[in-house]
């Protein structure tokens, strides 16, 4: 009872001298308030909050995403920046191979890459988060936006051999890189403007994905067609409480610091794929909505993906569905053959 009452006093003490700080200081204007500020402020609430991931900083969060295509041929792994990415996009460029679209917000990696060619819907995820888009290369449909002036983009087309750089640990088309300072070297060359922020996501408080329900689900593993070269397996390690990704039984990591990728939720997305030329390029249906599994701290949810001005949001009931702050990865896989024949879970 006596070490119960010499801390209540002292408890006390602090929390008056605390309290007379507090009337000392000048009362500040409020500043409005943004959307994702509303949605992502926790028990340890800060003044700016990153937009596509909802973190916390003390600093300012504004500025303008920068997109980068990457590389994910066997050949090209592991590869550089995806540690640092707070959204990427994974979906099927031609054949069976997928090519992710890295977006960095929060995070400015040195180096990015293997860079890759583009694509008309990577393209319009982009331009959905009012990113700059990066790649080298670029299809038909693809060539016709970027020449367009459809979105500020940097083409390693154009600038092969100055802004982007060949490693010389790879043979090409596997060994295009981006420093993030040449990509700044680049928007000073086309006069490309940086200030324009991207549209932030809603976002639970930490102590609501505490609270989050659904199937428990350890592991899920996203199959692209019928060899396993491009499948995926996200892995739930619940003591640092987050996902582990893995492809062709080999951890994600980053090529320069080993670092893995640790993600925080799991956006599994169905649409409509059509096949439009000889080569197997492909039309993807970012518009119509559709079937969507959503993993998070351990727990999955059947819900739906919309299309938000640009933005795929998921979900359930008519509501959106808050992320869980931190990294996404979203897996866009074709209707056919559909959720269930491409998604398999360890679920409880």
């Amino acid at each position: 009872m006596k070490k119960w009452t010499a801390a209540a006093v002292i408890a006390f003490l602090l929390l008056s001298g605390c309290s007379q700080k507090d009337q000392a200081k000048p009362v500040k204007k409020a500043k409005e308030v943004t959307k994702v500020e509303k949605n992502a402020k926790s028990e340890n609430e800060f003044p700016y909050y990153y937009p596509l991931t909802g973190v916390g900083s003390e600093t300012k969060t504004d500025g303008r995403a920068v997109a980068v295509m990457i590389n994910n041929f066997p050949k090209a792994r592991p590869q550089s920046g995806l540690n640092k990415a707070d959204i990427v996009y994974e979906i099927l460029a031609e054949g069976d191979i997928t090519r992710f679209l890295a977006v960095f917000q929060s995070e400015k990696p040195e180096n990015i890459g293997p860079v890759r060619s583009a694509r008309d819907y990577y393209i319009d995820i982009a331009k959905g988060l009012k990113a700059l888009y990066i790649a080298h290369g670029y299809s038909p449909e693809a060539k016709k936006m970027l020449n367009s002036g459809y979105i500020d983009n940097l083409n390693g087309m154009v600038y092969d051999g100055t802004l982007f750089k060949r490693a010389n640990f790879r043979k090409p088309p596997h060994n295009s890189y981006i420093t993030y300072e040449n990509i700044l070297k680049g928007v000073k060359l086309k006069n490309y403007s940086m200030d324009a922020t991207p549209p932030a996501f809603t976002f639970l408080t930490k102590d609501e994905s505490l609270k989050l329900t659904g199937k428990t689900a350890t592991s899920v593993m996203v199959s692209y067609f019928s060899h396993n070269i491009f499948d995926c397996i996200y892995e739930y390690d619940s003591s640092i409480g987050k996902y582990k990704r893995f492809t062709s039984g080999e951890q994600t990591i980053d090529l320069k610091t080993k670092q893995p990728i640790l993600l925080d939720n799991i956006f599994i997305v169905e649409m409509d794929h059509q096949l439009i030329d000889s080569y197997g390029r492909r039309a993807v249906d970012l518009t119509s909505g559709g079937q969507a599994y959503l993993l998070q701290k351990g727990k999955v949810n059947e819900v739906e993906w919309k299309n938000d001005n640009g933005r795929i949001i998921p979900f359930k009931d008519g509501k959106e569905v808050p992320f869980v702050q931190g990294k996404t990865w979203v897996n866009v896989i074709p209707t056919k053959p559909g959720l269930l024949k491409s998604v398999s879970f360890n679920v409880k």
